[in-house]
Parts: C-alpha cells; sequence; structure tokens
C-alpha cells in the first residue's frame, strides 16, 4: 500500500499533534478496519481530557501570534499545503479509498477537493473584504472589517474523512484562526495522513506550534470541543442527532455553531427532462459511496407519465452494477463502513416493506470471500409514498425511493415535506418548469440545482443546507465569514462631537 508510511509498523500512533509535533495519548487504543477487505489498518492511542487542555492551550498561545501575520501570508502557507497534498495525491486518495470504503476514484477526487479549497483559499487570502459607509454626521468616516475569531473547532466526519476538514480549516487560516480538528473514530488514519503532510509545511515555514492541531479520540472529544468557551465557533458534520447535542451545548455558552447534518435529498424527473441525463445523475448520486453522502440522492420524484419508463431503465442499470473492493477502478460500489450500517440498512428495507413499500430491485447483504468484511450491500430501489415514515429519515446506505406526481406543484411539495433540506435537483428543458423549481416558492433546500444530481458540489459555491441540515455554510463564496468576527467602525475626524440622530448634549 502507498499510504504505509503513515501508518506505524507495531504499536499506536499517536492521537495529538500540534501542527509541528506529535504526542502520544494515554486514552484507550482506537483500533481501525477496512470495511473493504476487513483487515485491521492499525490502532491510535485516544487522547485524554489533560492531553486535550495542554493542546487547546497551545493553539491559545498560537492564535495570538498566528492573526498577526498577514493574510496573504497566511495564504502562502495554505497554498505550500495545497502542493503538498498535490504530491501525496495517489497514496492519501488510497487511504480514502481503502479506510472509508469509497472508490479509487472518489478518494482521488476527495482529495481533489483539498486541493482545489486549498487553491481558493490562497486568493480568498487577499479578498477578506469590509464595507465602507457614509455616516450621517459630518467630519466622520464609518467602516466595517473582519477579525479572526480564534481557535475554530473542527468536527468531522467518516463519509468524507479528509475533505470536510480541509474545507473548514484552509478557510479558517487565512482568515487568522487556528484549528483543533476532531476527527471520526472510524477514519483515524485519514486524519494521521494529513497532518503528516501539512507538517512539514508547516515546520519549513517556522509556523507557531498550535496553529493545526489534531485530537483523536472518541465522543468525548467532541464534547469537550462542544462545551470549551475557549472555542467561539464548532464546525461540525455529521448526523442531525450529533448536531443537536452540538448546538445544545455551545448555545448554552452563546458560542458560535457552523452545523452541516442529515440530507434527504430528492430529483424531480419532469416529462420534458432528458432521460439520458435524469438517469445518469440518479444512480450515480443514489450508489456513489454506496449511499454515504450527505446529498445522497434518496427519493426520486417521477411524474406518473414516465414512471414506468424511469424504473424499468433504472431496473436495467443497476443489474450492471458492479460491487467490490473499492480499490479496484472496474467496480462501481464499495461496501458500508462497517456492520452498524450494515444493520441500519437492513432495518430500513425491513421498515419500508411494513409500510407498504415495494422493491423493484431487491436488497440484499453480500456473502462470500469478495465480500468478506461484512459490509457489502445490494444497492436497492423501493416504490413507496411519501410519507411514509422511513422515507422522511435519513438511512445513510444505498436505497433509493421512487414517489410519483401529477403536477409540478405536487412534486414541488413533496421534495420539501420531510425536516432535512441539503440538496435538491430538477430534470427538465423546460425554461419555466427550472425557475418555479429555483423560486422563493420552489425548492427549499440549501442546493437546489438543474439538470445535474444531488451530489457532487463543487467548492466555489457556498455549501450546506436548512431546516434539520443545520443552516451552515462551508467552503465557497462568502462562507469564510462564518470564521471571523465583525466590527463596525467610525472614526471623527473633525473638530466636534456630534452626536448621532441629531441628539443635543451640551454641558
Amino acid at each position: 500500500m502507498n499510504f504505509s508510511t503513515w501508518i506505524p509498523a507495531a504499536g499506536a500512533a499517536s492521537s495529538l499533534c500540534t501542527g509541528t509535533k506529535w504526542l502520544a495519548g494515554t486514552g484507550p487504543a482506537l483500533l481501525s478496519y477496512s470495511p473493504a477487505d476487513g483487515k485491521k489498518i492499525g490502532e491510535v492511542s485516544s487522547a485524554s481530557q489533560s492531553e486535550y487542555d495542554n493542546v487547546i492551550q497551545k493553539a491559545q498561545e498560537a492564535f495570538s501570534k498566528w492573526r498577526m501575520m498577514p493574510a496573504p501570508q497566511r495564504g502562502e502557507i495554505v497554498r505550500q499545503m495545497g502542493e503538498a497534498f498535490r504530491q501525496h495525491k495517489a497514496a492519501l486518495g488510497e487511504l480514502v479509498s481503502y479506510e472509508m470504503g469509497k472508490s479509487l476514484q472518489e478518494g482521488l477526487g476527495e482529495v481533489q477537493e483539498m486541493i482545489d479549497i486549498c487553491d481558493f483559499a490562497v486568493g480568498l487570502s487577499r479578498q477578506l473584504y469590509g464595507l465602507t459607509m457614509h455616516s450621517e454626521r459630518p467630519g466622520h468616516r464609518m467602516y466595517e472589517q473582519y477579525h479572526p475569531l480564534g481557535i475554530v473547532g473542527i468536527i468531522s466526519a467518516f463519509n468524507f474523512p479528509t475533505a470536510v476538514w480541509s474545507w473548514n480549516a484552509m478557510i479558517a487560516l487565512v482568515c487568522g484562526d487556528v484549528c483543533v480538528w476532531k476527527p471520526s473514530e472510524k477514519t483515524p488514519f485519514c486524519a494521521i495522513a494529513c497532518h503528516h503532510i501539512i507538517s512539514e509545511v508547516l515546520q519549513k515555514n517556522n509556523v507557531p506550534e498550535g496553529v493545526c492541531n489534531l485530537i483523536i479520540g472518541g465522543r468525548e472529544v467532541g464534547e469537550w470541543l462542544a462545551a470549551d468557551s475557549r472555542i467561539p465557533l464548532v464546525s461540525a458534520t455529521g448526523s442531525t442527532a450529533m448536531g443537536r447535542k452540538v448546538a445544545s451545548v455551545v448555545g448554552q455558552r452563546l458560542g458560535r455553531t457552523l452545523l452541516e447534518l442529515g440530507g434527504n435529498n430528492a430529483i424531480i424527473i419532469t416529462p420534458e427532462a432528458d432521460l439520458d441525463i435524469a438517469i445518469r445523475g440518479a444512480i450515480f448520486g443514489a450508489v456513489g459511496t454506496a449511499g454515504q453522502r450527505c446529498t445522497t440522492t434518496r427519493r426520486l420524484i417521477i411524474h406518473e407519465s414516465l414512471y414506468e419508463t424511469v424504473k424499468q431503465k433504472l431496473k436495467g442499470a443497476y443489474s450492471q452494477l458492479r460491487i467490490g473492493n473499492p480499490l479496484d477502478q472496474q467496480n462501481h460500489v464499495g461496501p458500508l463502513i462497517d456492520t452498524d450500517a450494515v444493520r441500519r440498512y437492513v432495518d430500513a428495507i425491513e421498515a419500508c416493506k411494513k409500510e407498504g413499500g415495494s422493491f423493484v430491485v431487491e436488497g440484499e447483504v453480500l456473502q462470500g470471500d469478495a465480500f468478506g468484511s461484512g459490509c457489502y450491500v445490494k444497492p436497492c430501489i423501493a416504490e413507496a409514498k411519501p410519507h411514509y415514515r422511513i422515507v422522511q429519515e435519513e438511512t445513510f446506505a444505498p436505497i433509493l425511493y421512487l414517489l410519483s406526481y401529477r403536477d409540478l406543484d405536487e412534486a414541488i411539495a413533496i421534495q420539501n415535506g420531510v425536516p432535512q433540506g441539503l440538496s435538491s435537483s430538477i430534470m427538465t428543458l423546460n425554461m419555466r418548469e427550472a425557475e418555479q423549481f429555483l423560486s422563493a416558492a420552489g425548492s427549499d433546500c440549501g442546493i437546489a440545482n438543474v439538470n445535474i444530481g444531488t451530489s457532487g458540489a463543487e467548492i466555489g459555491g457556498a455549501f450546506g443546507g436548512e431546516k434539520e441540515t443545520g443552516g451552515g455554510r462551508e467552503s465557497g463564496s462568502d462562507s469564510w465569514k462564518a470564521y471571523m468576527r465583525r466590527q463596525t467602525n467610525t472614526i471623527n475626524y473633525s473638530q466636534s462631537l456630534p452626536l448621532a440622530q441629531g441628539i443635543k448634549f451640551d454641558i
């Protein structure tokens, strides 16, 4: 394996990094197994609370220096990180694929997202713009500027074990913040590899210890981050249930959260759709990453005139899917992350059947030597109704629900009729249908697409969703503002002190 250099041959890997120094944790060991073949990748010594506190103290000390470095200089360091990821793209992409289970192409694509966000952040480092305003008082000037927040806590999920960290960290770094990353305990070596790669850049540039920090551990590390008043912003990616807990704890101390949570994404297929594009987008959206993307297509809302045609096309296409080792680029679908995910897949299928659903393509847990990890499942397609409880939920597995509609108003109501609001799409060549879908009376999601699927967002746009998806925005556009504090400044250059609103106060 090309990534073996980041995994110790014996013993446990260090679980804490302050950017330039590695520290061994004294907590229980975390074991990482590949869902691809069930083999043990390695073990990591988790962090204790006292070790966590030491890292946070280092981060505080580093922030006082890092925030004073000019933003373009911070951007230059991020540029070098992007170059380092370019050099290690093949090995890191392979590790992402092996430890998480997504296809090798998707693993390499995830590393490319990291490279792209570094490029974006470099340009951003010269564009942290404020505003100027005309004062109502003569001889006064008003403007707004943005300052770094401080420590940004980043809690990432297993399905994008490196990219989501980079979306947050690279933007936060050019903004002048320092970062503390708590990766998923299911994919610790992806995080360790990232920090080994950037450590070389940090050392070469004499960056203060504590600017980029890694703390590996279980759920308790995320709880420490959420409760820690030294951390003004916690960015958390994961389930809606997790996000509720984080938001509650951070809110109690009046801190900020940036939440990117569950998705229950739908594609509407209208009678005026290009069916080749629609089918292709639906299939990749439904089975990519074995259904373990927050932007996975989980509902296909099909006009009744096309319903049978689309159903048969999907059935034929699903019969051609190749399932197997994600490192084999001939395969389309890899494994679920672990056997707990497999159990939730099985439970969702049974729940759908109990509510009255029927399956166009039956699901099953795959057996045999090629599927020895016990984590491989067959992508399946169910005919269901929008109100089914299981259709209203997010199951992190390749289950696609087919729903029928009569007119576009009904289709949009079905699309919006779930608690989540992340990604949505419409397949149509009709401009009026497309514009209605994108209007204020259309999709209520943070992402609304026309003639592309629900997954595969570009880093240049703000990423995130509404309702139970959490309302946060990461990556592109003006998402950088979440990582900074806003300050309004008024300068009086006159020889008097006029008050606002014409108030008189003479003494």
